[in-house]
């Protein structure tokens, strides 16, 4: 009897440390399925709210419009100060925290590490490096899988 339990713990503790634990869930939030707009934006003018500033010396200043208008900006970076590349999602931050993981349909997998005057609510942005891509995808609705960091 003794023996047969501990086969039976020692299984579950190989289960479990494997990621294969069938019959205990990880204790963090689960995965939801939301449906959304899904948008596309690249690091261009048009997408990302920035304008030259001529004048300056040699080669013209990049500068925010919008809510940051007049400060200087990096073109490509996000808001939280990673790079733009396939997978950065901006999203409202207040309800979907940067470091939330999200599955798109028909663009997979991605994490909120930037935002947009105009992403409100249940409103994302995916990234596109180019700006015929981002104008392609359009607007549509889909059903995101949704992760938010513990």
């Amino acid at each position: 009897m003794r023996r047969g339990l501990s086969f039976i713990l020692l299984t579950l503790l190989v289960f479990s440390a494997s990621g294969c634990g069938i019959f205990f869930h990880a204790g963090g939030p689960k995965p939801v399925t939301k449906k959304m707009l899904v948008t596309g934006y690249d690091a261009g003018q048009k997408s990302c709210g920035w304008r030259y500033k001529w004048g300056c010396f040699l080669l013209p200043a990049v500068y925010a419009y919008g809510p940051h208008e007049g400060e200087r900006k990096i073109v490509g970076v996000t808001s939280d100060g990673t790079k733009a590349k396939h997978g950065t999602i901006a999203a409202d931050v207040s309800r979907y925290p940067y470091g939330t993981r999200m599955h798109v349909p028909g663009y997979g997998w991605g994490v909120v590490h930037d935002t947009g005057s105009a992403i409100k609510g249940d409103h994302i942005d995916v990234f596109f490096e180019d700006e015929d891509d981002a104008q392609e995808w359009g607007r549509q609705w889909l059903k995101v899988i949704i992760e938010k960091p513990e």
